[in-house]
């Protein structure tokens, strides 16, 4: 079987196979059969026998991929890197080669994207030199900013700077260095960063496995801020199940759950990093997930890339975002809301 990274390196999604199972809706012709109510246990079978017919994803070949991408489009999660200038922390779980500033730009422009939002990275712990520099290079105009802080160590004058360099969110990132929070601290850890970054609009990004975002549902709403969840909610997705071409994604732990806080309004989740998480080659487990966020928060869904794609090498993120534009297709205006005007409503602070 082809592993998902070889499907990432075609190039192309002509290839990729959906089951077919049309129904009314948001979309009009999904290709993966979703429950028609996000309330627990009320899930529709998968397994209801229904025929069904499959049909490939056909990209417009004609007109390449950064001249149908929106205006306006931000990638809404990418790094730089440079070790040598910018040593990385003590305790990184890994050892990056630089990736520049630059050599983002000329990445982006490949994609025909223009706006970045540039996300602290755990080799760097708090100290955000590397990003603040090239947060600086671009300007506020095209550029984002997410950091990492202590915010038992950090004072408003220079969350003030930063803001008017363009930054717009603090990250905690907890699945990349393997830790677990109990409730109790998770709600601590989170209720600390709000409070430092309320009065500036900014957005938490949270980076977790999703078996831990139930303990969100009662822990985000007294936080009086947004919310952003990494990469799909950060499924466990090595042991999923396609009964017959069907991948539900409510079987997921956690998954009922992040569909809760997308309901309730203040938090948005990023379709990004499919390789991460993926080893189904059609994509259908991450795809079924995007509809489902779609159908239920269509305005708080955003797209990015996650380049340079860490501890990945040789991926090609068209296939992914040809899918992401695909997923989009049938309703107008709706790839404007996924690739460029969620992300401004985001991070537009106060």
């Amino acid at each position: 079987m082809m592993s998902l990274q070889k499907c990432l390196l075609r190039g192309a999604v002509g290839t990729l196979r959906f089951n077919v199972l049309p129904r009314p809706g948001l979309l009009e012709n999904p290709r993966v059969l979703f429950s028609t109510s996000p309330r627990k246990g009320e899930r529709l079978s998968y397994k209801d026998g229904t025929t069904t017919t499959t049909h490939p994803i056909q990209p417009i070949q004609s007109i390449p991929l950064k001249h149908r991408i929106p205006q306006g489009t931000w990638d809404t999660h990418m790094h730089v890197v440079e070790p040598q200038r910018f040593p990385v922390s003590a305790n990184a779980v890994y050892q990056p080669p630089k990736h520049t500033i630059d050599e983002a730009i000329t990445f982006e422009s490949s994609l025909g994207i223009r706006n970045i939002v540039l996300v602290q990275p755990s080799i760097y712990g708090t100290d955000n030199s590397c990003l603040l520099e090239a947060l600086r290079n671009i300007g506020p105009s095209r550029g984002r900013g997410v950091v990492v802080i202590d915010p038992t160590n950090t004072d408003i004058e220079t969350l003030a700077e930063w803001h008017s360099l363009g930054v717009r969110g603090v990250r905690i990132n907890l699945k990349s260095v393997g830790k677990v929070l109990e409730e109790s601290e998770l709600a601590e850890t989170l209720l600390q960063h709000a409070q430092i970054v309320r009065s500036f609009g900014w957005t938490i990004q949270l980076h977790v496995s999703l078996d831990m975002v139930p303990m969100l549902e009662r822990v985000v709403p007294p936080l009086g801020v947004k919310l952003c969840i990494d990469h799909f909610g950060g499924p466990d997705l090595t042991t999923a199940k396609h009964d017959g071409g069907f991948f539900d994604p409510y079987t997921l732990p956690g998954f009922s759950s992040l569909i809760t806080l997308l309901e309730a309004g203040e938090t948005y989740v990023k379709i990004s990093a499919p390789y991460r998480l993926s080893k189904d080659e059609e994509f259908r487990d991450l795809e079924a997930m995007a509809r489902e966020f779609i159908r239920v928060a269509p305005n708080r869904v955003i797209y990015a890339t996650d380049w340079p794609h860490t501890r990945f090498s040789g991926v090609d993120i068209e296939p992914f975002t040809e899918l992401c534009l695909q997923l989009c297709a049938n309703e107008p205006g709706l790839a404007e809301r996924i690739f460029h005007q969620n992300a401004e409503e985001m991070m537009k602070g106060l």
